[in-house]
């Protein structure tokens, strides 16, 4: 009788158990951080997943930004589409023109309950992810701008001062003609090239990369990188990997890899790489600034957003919104958002998180930490709010295989902007025609 009340005691716990799950509302997360980035995304899904018992958020990893965002539109076609998809900077465009598959996080935040001031966030970031009429269109999750990193032991080791920067293009050019003769064959290198050398090297030195203030002002907006700054930065970057000073590594982040191994002395990138480098770099190192032209008016102003957002999939459950609400709300936590920012180097979201963090002593005890953060709470202007463009990564691929061209010698700098801006243009128009409204 015993064994048999037992027997009954287990079948209603078992039945007991499935109830219990189905009561958690899911929501399917897709992402594209893989390596430590894809820890941390995991980490933060479990630790809000531990923090309450209404929802559980399922992190899938889709692989690169290009092939999370095809995935995810792909499924919203078939009526599958996750409920969040992290979309990098470069997509922000073409997700505003996804009418009907994605609904405003604003509206997201305010019917579910959760407590949401677009004021707290950072305005370089959140202003990116605004629509024009104020409304917040996709959650800041890890942005990121460009920074410089520098070797302080190559440096000694070349005479230079270890402790203090290059803050200009000049200054680039003659720490890294010393660096060569210091026997180094990579004094200086860059990622992402359109985003470094060309978008936030217009806004750091508040010069337009498109006009319609770089496409904010509408999508008839048009190429403008070609203007006789970028075409004498380039040319001077064409002199510098001609006399090996600077090394081309490749397309997106292919060099990324090439500093922290202390291949490279000397990097443009994003500042999201310096969990990467505190983790593997075996040297001193350093963070500064991007450089900048010194007779430049009103350089330096600001750098550029980059990294991405998150954007929540339409046709979903009020429940599943709830749970997305909650969330978000849960990243916006000072707490989690500083934690984010010390461990990845990407930005706080939130001006709180900031401050939270400078409390801390963090920015003291790892100097250079805070400069992505004064990079981009500078005063912006219509110059250098940001660049957001249809069919941006086409843009992007057509700079890289122009810019290539330089680097191999096949063609002067003005000549591969100007092919450059053509070829970008046409993909300009094709957005414009598609999207009239």
């Amino acid at each position: 009788m015993k064994n048999g009340l037992s027997t009954l005691a287990f079948a209603a716990c078992a039945l007991c158990a499935p109830l219990a799950g189905h009561a958690q509302t899911e929501i399917q997360w897709w992402h594209a951080m893989n390596g430590p980035l894809g820890e941390w995304v995991n980490d933060l899904a479990k630790d809000f997943n531990a923090s309450q018992k209404d929802y559980k958020v399922v992190p899938t990893f889709k692989g690169s930004y290009d092939e999370s965002m095809t995935a995810a539109m792909a499924a919203f076609r078939s009526g599958n589409a996750p409920d969040i998809l992290q979309v990098y900077e470069v997509g922000t465009a073409t997700m505003m023109a996804a009418k009907g598959a994605i609904k405003p996080v604003g509206e997201v935040m305010t019917e579910g309950g959760a407590k949401f001031d677009t004021k707290a966030y950072i305005p370089a970031v959140a202003g990116y992810y605004t629509a024009p009429n104020g409304q917040m269109l996709s959650f800041p999750f890890n942005s990121s701008t460009t920074i410089f990193y520098y070797n302080k032991d190559a440096f000694k080791a070349a005479g230079l001062d270890p402790d203090k920067a290059p803050t200009t293009w000049p200054e680039v050019v003659l720490a890294a003609a010393k660096l060569k003769a210091a026997g180094h064959k990579c004094p200086f290198t860059t990622s992402w090239i359109s985003w470094t050398q060309l978008e936030s090297f217009s806004t750091w030195h508040n010069t337009l990369f498109a006009t319609q203030n770089n496409g904010f002002g509408g999508p008839s907006a048009r190429l403008a990188f070609n203007s006789p700054l970028h075409v004498r930065h380039f040319e001077n970057l064409s002199n510098m990997a001609k006399q090996g000073l600077f090394v081309y590594k490749g397309r997106g982040n292919a060099a990324d890899v090439s500093f922290p191994t202390g291949e490279c002395a000397m990097m443009t990138g994003s500042s999201g790489l310096y969990s990467r480098v505190a983790k593997e770099a075996k040297f001193a190192y350093g963070i500064a600034p991007l450089p900048y032209y010194p007779d430049v008016a009103g350089a330096p102003q600001n750098t550029v957003i980059g990294g991405a957002s998150l954007w929540v999939m339409a046709g979903k459950k009020p429940a599943e919104y709830k749970g997305v609400a909650a969330f978000f709300n849960y990243l916006s936590k000072p707490d989690v958002q500083s934690a984010s920012h010390k461990r990845t180097g990407y930005l706080p979201i939130t001006t709180a998180a900031f401050e939270l963090t400078e409390k801390s002593g963090f920015y003291k005890q790892f100097p250079g930490t805070d400069v992505a953060v004064t990079q981009m709470i500078r005063k912006t202007t219509d110059k250098s709010r940001g660049v957001r463009l249809g069919n941006f990564n086409q843009i992007r691929t057509i700079i890289d295989e122009e810019t290539e061209q330089i680097w191999s010698g096949k063609k002067q700098p003005k000549e591969a902007l100007d092919t450059a801006i053509q070829r970008g243009n046409e993909q300009l128009e094709r957005f414009q025609k598609a999207n009239k409204s």
